[in-house]
């Protein structure tokens, strides 16, 4: 299944707007390969940067299993073939007056010129995301999971022509899950945030000092609280560092801080971004000076934003490649008043409080819609931090996908900058993890993709023929959560309502037909089987009840007789998987032991 987005590529542009652009047909076209032989030849610039040269391994790399031909890697000028440009300095063989101006760091240009391709962007990562443009929507390629592609043969390949002009709407993209950390898969899929090993050839990445919670890094309560109880909270008339955080009017604490964050920049040149943020709970400091200024602002974020502006100040003259960034989190969620934040502030909104079985623009999220309308209104580069897994549960049914495409795009209709859309970022094997990162990848390179296209495409390409079993199956846990009313937070419980007996024996039906349909292929059936994990986990935790609904329903038992089989499968494919963990807090498979023990009783 091709998306619609592929049928827009052959375009001329008008200027260059952010996240979008307009095309314009023309009828030239060019011969890359006929027959399997090589007819055009890729040039990249003597001069060529890293990732430039990267880019055109990629593309020779995958020229070549798509179409069986060699192609050579040549300098300028390589004249008597069609050229396939790699990067600006070659672009100007064909365009003289080629220019990467307003094309930032990854905006990308493809266009045709006679019988050259230029394939180019802005440094350092245009380049590379311009090629991967080229080979994904033109040539059909593409990278499901860091095992998983799809690389169509073509012996022969004609482009028509084209003139592609585009910048991201989004300048952090991060889906935050185990598998999208893989370096390949992440440059392919446009991915730049800073788990990835993106190193200098794949285009390198945003780089933070300190990535979240660094209150505690920045002024460690071992080392100075003995000495300094007044740095940290006043909580109920009593200082305390224990879950609490920094009295953020106190001077002499503001003075060591900005020393400690200064060092730690001096130590990692390579970062644009450093975090000075809340620890991961709530204990904000209730001293008089810090309460009347969280009271005049009506939030206490206002009193966390004078404190990070001044920071971002602090800082700007030795580091003015570096934005401090700082977060919209429980109880500073809600936007001041009256402060505002600087222009190297980065403020990341957080939705963890939020219902992610509904979008985010549903009434059940009014709370949460309120918040990011008012920092949108204030904020010029607004984060947001997203999530799209259940901490609890990793391996368990999480029916969010209908929400993904619409709540990326209100992301990206109030403002975002970035988006961080955490995952279960520890473990292989969560549910529907390669298809959650495939889709987020997709969505935050072009926020205006239809996120149910995106769901289909992955689930055809990646399942195959086990596809429509695998859609029927999500349809099933899809219909059940809304009709439920669950809210489905991000630490969803076992005991939700839409997890029934209907439901999950439904599913099962469902996931076992897709099994059978490609009982044939192994590595295709391995698939489903990890798609049918979530199901033997939740029957597992409940498998006495289950049972009985079995009974009293007069249905027949979809697991295996007893709990000790269906776990011996479960941890059978669990293991192939490198699943290491059932949750976010690495408790292992405790779980399932306890479950199988309960069971035994």
């Amino acid at each position: 299944m091709l998306r619609k987005s592929m049928i827009r590529l052959l375009c001329v542009t008008l200027p260059l707007i952010a996240g979008c652009s307009q095309t314009i047909g023309n009828n030239n076209t060019i011969t890359i390969a006929q027959d399997g032989t090589a007819k055009a030849v890729i040039v990249i610039a003597d001069d060529a940067s890293e990732p430039e040269r990267h880019a055109a391994d990629e593309l020779a790399g995958f020229l070549r299993q798509i179409t069986g031909a060699e192609f050579e890697i040549a300098p300028p000028p390589a004249e008597g073939k069609s050229r396939l440009l790699v990067g600006p300095g070659a672009a100007k063989l064909a365009q003289a007056d080629f220019s990467t101006d307003g094309l930032g760091n990854e905006g990308i240009v493809i266009r045709n010129l006679g019988d050259d391709l230029i394939l180019a962007g802005g440094h350092p990562r245009g380049t590379l995301y311009a090629v991967y443009t080229f080979l994904e929507d033109m040539l059909g390629c593409r990278w499901w999971s860091s095992r998983a592609s799809t690389i169509p043969k073509k012996p022969t390949v004609v482009v028509r022509g084209q003139y592609v002009s585009r910048s991201p709407a989004l300048e952090y993209r991060e889906p935050y899950w185990f598998d999208a950390f893989d370096a390949d898969w992440a440059v392919r899929n446009k991915c730049n945030g800073q788990r990835p090993a993106l190193d200098a050839k794949r285009g390198g990445k945003h780089v933070y000092e300190g990535f979240v919670h660094t209150f505690n890094r920045l002024i460690p309560p071992d080392k100075y609280f003995k000495d300094h109880p007044e740095w940290f909270s006043e909580i109920k008339g009593k200082r305390t560092f224990k879950r609490a955080q920094l009295c953020l009017t106190n001077e002499q604490m503001y003075q060591e801080l900005l020393k400690n964050l200064k060092a730690q920049l001096r130590d990692n040149p390579a970062a644009t971004i450093a975090s000075v943020s809340q620890n991961d709970w709530h204990g904000n400091c209730q001293c008089a000076k810090c309460a009347a200024i969280e009271t005049a602002e009506g939030s206490p974020a206002g009193l966390m934003l004078r404190f990070v502006n001044r920071v971002a100040e602090d800082i700007e003259d030795e580091f003015p490649n570096v934005a401090i960034s700082t977060l919209a989190y429980q109880y500073t969620r809600k936007p001041p008043k009256i402060t505002k934040p600087r222009h190297n502030v980065i403020v990341r909104l957080c939705s963890i409080e939020c219902s992610f079985s509904v979008p985010l623009n549903h009434e059940r999220n009014k709370k949460f819609r309120d918040d990011i309308v008012g920092w949108s209104k204030i904020c010029n580069r607004l984060y947001i931090w997203d999530y799209t897994t259940n901490f609890s549960h990793h391996v368990m049914p999480h029916p969010n996908l209908r929400v993904l495409g619409p709540n990326v795009k209100f992301f990206a209709d109030h403002g975002a900058r970035g988006i961080f859309e955490q995952g279960a970022y520890s473990t292989y094997g969560a549910e529907m993890a390669e298809l959650r990162a495939w889709v987020l990848a997709k969505l935050l390179w072009d926020p205006n993709l239809d996120g149910q296209e995106l769901i289909d495409e992955f689930i055809a390409g990646y399942y195959g023929p086990a596809g429509p079993h695998i859609k029927k199956y999500l349809q099933t846990t899809h219909d059940a959560v809304e009709a439920a009313g669950d809210k489905l937070g991000c630490f969803s419980e076992d005991t939700a309502r839409f997890l029934s007996f209907e439901t999950l024996s439904k599913g099962w039906a469902h996931l076992k037909a897709a099994e059978a349909a490609v009982k044939d292929d192994p590595e295709t059936r391995f698939r489903v089987q990890v798609a049918q994990l979530p199901i033997i986990y939740t029957f597992m935790l409940h498998w006495d009840g289950m049972r009985g609904k079995a009974k009293a329903a007069g249905a027949d038992w979809p697991m295996p007789e007893s709990i000790e089989a269906a776990n011996e499968h479960f941890m059978k494919i669990a293991k192939k998987k490198n699943i290491t963990r059932l949750d976010e807090w690495n408790k292992g498979f405790g779980a399932l032991e306890r479950a199988v023990e309960r069971a035994k009783e």
